[in-house]
């Protein structure tokens, strides 16, 4: 879409704007991760796992924002390339403990190369300082809006 033609009182609407760039973002993330056939929500479990460490689909899912009834699709996609392991819970034999591979924190590494490109697309017109500050600002932004409606930020 031209933006030029957009007008003004639009094109400056703060709103507009962050969804724009949003949209923007989740598409230069999603095509890059899809070269190393990937999905963002992919990237998130693993990234979660291998930070906080082994978890049930129930806590992954409160640790990274993704519904129970999707995480259970994601930890197959998962599971069925050996990235991630799942295992009874030996305190609650119900559920399953989710576990990254060394296969999984390898192909992790690989990922964190792709999202650092992405972002670096993505913020090329800013320099190091302004991107401190956008990043301090949305994370101000989204930490408010969090704590307003707290289930509603998925």
């Amino acid at each position: 879409m031209d933006d030029r033609a957009t007008p003004d009182r639009l094109r400056k609407l703060p709103s507009r704007l962050l969804v724009r760039t949003a949209s923007h973002a989740d598409r230069l993330v999603s095509e890059a991760l899809a070269t190393e056939s990937a999905r963002k929500w992919h990237f998130v479990v693993l990234v979660a796992l291998t930070e906080a460490g082994p978890a049930s689909q129930s806590a992954l899912s409160t640790r990274t924002g993704i519904f129970r009834s999707d995480m259970v699709a994601v930890i197959n996609d998962l599971a069925d390339r050996g990235l991630v392991e799942r295992a009874p819970d030996p305190d609650d034999r119900r559920r399953n403990v989710i576990t990254v591979t060394a296969r999984g924190r390898a192909y992790l590494r690989r990922l964190d190369d792709i999202i650092d490109t992405a972002q670096e697309d993505l913020l090329a017109p800013l320099n190091e300082a302004e991107r401190g500050q956008l990043t301090s600002l949305l994370t101000r932004l989204l930490d408010h809006h969090a704590k307003a409606a707290p289930h509603g930020g998925r």
